[in-house]
């Protein structure tokens, strides 16, 4: 298996309130929303969009990223609204090792109504069951608690602290590290 069969056509997943679907140039609007909120990119990697380009030249480098079959987000959608909150991805994936890290954002809006565990719940069963996973993983910086919670809620378990791991925004960051196993994850989703 290779990232390019499963990832030459993004599929669409669906869960009660959500569709995780192919982000498009029609979401600029949307993501502009959420993506210049400092509090919003306060805890992710990217500094906030400071014009739309900005936010345009992110979704250039996902359509690039789709269109080479490459790991690419999912965009985050309110069914009710079609509205864009949010993305939710696989950061990485070692194939031969089995195991993938997820990653995500979502508007300050939406925050603490459960709507990141929902697509996060999808994105573990996917992985699963379609890209043959036993590990997946998430990290947060140390101070991020909404993060550390939706890890929680997906039945990760906390392993650690990965000391000055990342260099991001000038500074080294502590991270938090969670993972599930698929039978974990499996059990725990039964029930």
């Amino acid at each position: 298996m290779e990232i390019k069969d499963i990832f030459t056509n993004l599929p669409t997943l669906e869960t009660e309130r959500l569709l995780l679907r192919k982000i498009t140039v029609g979401d600029a609007q949307d993501m502009f929303q959420y993506g210049s909120d400092a509090e919003v990119s306060r805890y992710v990697t990217w500094d906030a969009h400071k014009t739309i380009e900005d936010t345009m030249e992110f979704i250039g480098f996902v359509l690039r990223r789709y269109e080479s079959a490459d790991l690419a987000p999912w965009g985050i959608v309110l069914k009710e609204t079609n509205q864009l909150i949010g993305t939710i991805d696989f950061v990485s994936w070692q194939i031969n090792h089995k195991t993938a890290e997820i990653g995500y954002v979502i508007a300050k809006n939406y925050w603490g109504q459960g709507i990141t565990t929902e697509a996060g719940k999808e994105l573990l069963n996917y992985g699963f069951k379609n890209m043959n996973l036993v590990r997946i993983q998430a990290r947060c910086f140390i101070e991020n608690g909404g993060s550390e919670g939706v890890m929680k809620k997906l039945w990760m378990k906390y392993e650690g602290t990965l000391r000055k791991a990342m260099f991001t925004k000038g500074e080294h960051r502590d991270l938090k590290m969670y993972a599930v196993l698929k039978e974990e994850f499996e059990m725990k989703n039964s029930l």
